[in-house]
């Protein structure tokens, strides 16, 4: 199976072997990555950097463990506007991106506008980071929280066709 990708140029399979590999551990080799795929070195290692200037790999980045980092709450909030315009929607986004508890934050079809997942210390900052932040943004109206009891599964790895 071929994906076209946003440049629409097509992942052949050996792309997608290279993507899945990847996924799983960035810091693989060259060597190891190329015999892992079928490829020689120097081959492997071109199309890893195509697929790097094509934008198809973003980026490589180290996972950190939550609890070790003091941040072991992970939320879930959803924040209703008062109104909805472009220029709301905007002022929204930018104040979003100043709060470095919040990993997503999502513009959402529903009832509520936005869907924010938050990773934070405890439920004091919990309060704070809703009541004095979250609250105070541009035109927030209406909240409803998530506090999660259990993480079942957490993956960044998208699922690649074989």
């Amino acid at each position: 199976m071929k994906v076209k990708h946003t440049h629409a140029r097509e992942l052949d399979k050996i792309d997608l072997k290279i993507l899945k590999w990847l996924q799983k551990n960035g810091r693989i080799a060259m060597t190891e990555l190329a015999e892992k795929v079928g490829l020689s070195t120097t081959p492997c290692t071109e199309r890893v950097r195509r697929l790097e200037r094509d934008g198809v790999i973003e980026g490589y980045y180290a996972r950190l463990n939550p609890q070790a980092m003091g941040a072991s709450l992970l939320v879930f909030v959803e924040i209703k506007l008062s109104a909805k315009s472009g220029n709301i929607f905007d002022a929204f986004r930018r104040e979003i991106q100043n709060i470095p508890e919040i990993l997503e934050c999502h513009l959402v079809s529903g009832e509520y506008d936005y869907l924010i997942k938050a990773r934070i210390p405890d439920m004091s900052m919990y309060r704070k980071l809703l009541g004095e932040i979250l609250l105070q943004l541009p035109n927030a109206n209406e909240s409803r929280s998530y506090v999660v009891m259990e993480e079942v599964k957490e993956t960044h790895m998208l699922a690649l066709p074989e």
